[in-house]
């Protein structure tokens, strides 16, 4: 409240977050006082206002942790009405058993389940988004559960061993050994090098990077699914970052929503509005209402479109004319106002998911 943000600000308490906090090393699993801690902690962050537990098990930070270790922090989120969201333990071939995982954990703790931006990764899982998003919506007979999805068929992060393929074009962001090497792909620069691309990408790390390993068919599938929301995602301080952190919403409203007709407007606002402020308890947010807080997009759907690509990230989006923040005039025209209307949202459950109440509900 006393930074004053731009924009509102709702916070997830990290599980990878509060293993750094307790542990003396993060490739292992947490032990019995160790738990206790993290619970302690969370605990507190719930208290004063956290909407629930995020989990990143796909990184190196957090793989180590096993689902008892998650489902015990997990049992803190019931009593403050709160949820667990999880990026997957993985989106390659073992999806559907991480998907039960994440469900797992639900169940155990009575709480929703969120599956950060739900993808097929890998040329060897590309077409699969059917028989994945059928494992997600029988699960959602059972207890609440729901994804978001961003609007790309490339994700973004470190540069990962465990992901060199030469499948698809893994873009480098930024490397701290050779910073000369952004905005080449790995397998360019592994021919500057005359080396293969694992032994590359070692000689690069640390490093960040683009992995163009999704199937547009996917993507799409995924996104127009009813209980998919769209995400952005993103590292604000790479060199070449992803352009979902400028472009995802104009992309859904102009490219998929106008142009390609995956689904009409006002689904695609519901996606991002209305369906997210359910999800995540933000009473009296997402619906234009009265009595409810004025955050509002005035664009024109004829024109509006993300500017942003994967060459030249940092652009803003075209056709949007204006944003107000709890009622203030926040931006015109491209540019910001100045003004810092945003408020800290502490969790509010007053509105149950659709659907009424899960069998996996406490």
């Amino acid at each position: 409240d006393a930074a004053r943000p731009a924009v509102n600000v709702a916070a997830l308490v990290g599980h990878t977050a509060l293993r750094n906090n307790h542990l003396d090393r993060l490739d292992r699993p947490a032990d019995a006082a160790e738990i206790a801690a993290m619970r302690a902690e969370l605990r507190d962050a719930l208290a004063h206002g956290a909407l629930g537990l995020s989990s990143g098990l796909a990184y190196a930070s957090a793989f180590a942790a096993d689902a008892a270790e998650v489902m015990a922090l997990a049992e803190e989120l019931h009593a403050y009405g709160a949820l667990y969201t999880t990026h997957l333990r993985t989106e390659f071939d073992g999806i559907v058993g991480a998907l039960d995982e994440a469900f797992a954990t639900g169940r155990h703790a009575g709480v929703p389940v969120i599956v950060s931006h739900l993808k097929c990764a890998g040329a060897g899982n590309w077409g699969r988004s059917g028989e994945v998003l059928a494992h997600l919506a029988r699960a959602a007979t059972q207890q609440h559960v729901g994804c978001d999805c961003y609007p790309y068929a490339a994700s973004s992060s470190t540069l990962d061993l465990k992901q060199v393929t030469s499948d698809f074009d893994i873009v480098i962001t930024w490397s701290t050994p050779h910073p000369e090497m952004a905005g080449r792909t790995l397998a360019e620069i592994a021919g500057l090098w005359s080396m293969g691309l694992l032994d590359t990408a070692r000689r690069l790390q640390p490093a960040g990077a683009v992995y163009h390993g999704m199937d547009e068919d996917d993507v799409r599938r995924i996104l127009a699914h009813p209980l998919s929301m769209v995400g952005s995602d993103g590292l604000p301080a790479d060199p070449l970052p992803h352009p979902r952190l400028w472009g995802a919403f104009p992309r859904v409203l102009g490219h998929y929503s106008r142009d390609v007709g995956l689904f009409p407007l006002e689904t695609a606002v519901h996606k991002m509005t209305g369906l997210s402020a359910q999800r995540f308890g933000l009473a009296q947010r997402g619906l234009l209402r009265e009595g409810h807080w004025a955050d509002l997009t005035l664009f024109d759907p004829a024109a509006v479109r993300d500017v942003a690509s994967f060459a030249q990230p940092a652009q803003a989006a075209a056709g949007i004319a204006g944003v107000w923040v709890n009622g203030v005039e926040s931006y015109r025209d491209g540019q910001a106002s100045g003004e810092r209307a945003g408020r800290f949202l502490g969790a509010s459950h007053s509105e149950s998911w659709e659907g009424g109440r899960g069998k996996g509900e406490g």
